[in-house]
This record gives structure tokens, sequence and C-alpha cells, in this order.
């Protein structure tokens, strides 16, 4: 199974592709989609939208696994990361992929097996996790690859139990 994990934002969405061959984890590509802040917000949607559609027909996932919204702050901050999740769930949805939502404790559970784990402790198990040289830069593309980990161990555990359910 091929998945494309984001981690929205309206000036930076990181984003990772994983390919689940056998037990191994490989990864294809990871980034940053970025948006310049002098461009109306309308416009920086339209580039998420528009370089994330380039990234599905280029690699073709079947799934796209994105962080929930969180707790923030900010009001006009959270606002703003909610309209950037809505177009990357909506042009995920119109390539026909399958949409799978994580919040921030069940990615760090799912990849350090404790759900308060800190940011640094995430990268380094992103690192081991897909025998990588160095911890993925920026910040942005390390949690989407933390986030399409969180959806390859959810589904085998899924069809684990799936399986065990029937037999």
């Amino acid at each position: 199974m091929r998945v494309l994990g984001v981690d929205p934002g309206s000036i930076k969405s990181g984003y990772g592709i994983l390919d689940q061959r056998a037990a191994e984890l490989i990864v294809l590509e990871y980034g940053v989609i970025r948006t310049t802040s002098d461009l109306p917000f309308a416009q920086r949607l339209l580039q998420i939208s528009v370089r994330l559609q380039a990234l599905i027909t280029q690699f073709q996932p079947q799934v796209l696994a994105v962080e929930d919204l969180f707790f923030a702050k900010n009001v006009k901050s959270a606002l703003k990361l909610g309209h950037a999740r809505g177009v990357i769930l909506v042009t995920a949805a119109q390539a026909g992929l399958e949409i799978a939502e994580y919040t921030p404790l069940e990615v760090k559970q799912a990849v350090v097996g404790y759900g308060r784990a800190d940011k640094v402790q995430v990268q380094q198990m992103v690192k081991v996790l897909l025998h990588l040289k160095e911890i993925p830069t920026p910040d942005d593309a390390a949690d989407a690859l933390a986030i399409a980990i969180c959806h390859q161990h959810s589904a085998k555990m899924r069809a684990q139990i799936k399986r065990a359910v029937q037999g």
C-alpha cells in the first residue's frame, strides 16, 4: 500500500510518501509544499491544492493520511490551518483516495509507543523506522512521514483484527 502523509499548514504543508513492501516501509519522497505569505490567502490554498494534485498524479498513492486538527491558542491560526486542511481533504477526495485522519496523540503512540513523546523523539523514531541516515528535514516533512507511518501501522493492525474476527 502506498500512503501520502500530510502535515497541513497554510505556509508549509509537510508531505511524505511511503510504500509498504512486505514488512518494510520504503520512503519514496518527502518535503514541503511552500506558499508565499505575500499572496492572497485563496491563492496560497490553490498552490497547496495544485502541488498536492501533482504529487498524487506522480506517485499514485491509495491513501492520504492527514493530521487531525488540534487545539490552538491562536484562533486565527487555527482557522487558517483548518482551511489548508480542508483544501488537502478535498484534493484527496477528488483524486479518489481513501482518507485517514489521526490525532497527534495517535501518531506519537504509533511511532514512538508513547502518546506524550516530544518532537525530537518522534523525529528520531522516523529516522530509525525508515532506515534513514539522518532525521528528515524540515520538521514538517518528518511529521508527515510520521503520519504515514502511523497509517501503515494502523492499517496492518486493522487487517490483523479483521482476519482474527473472520477466522
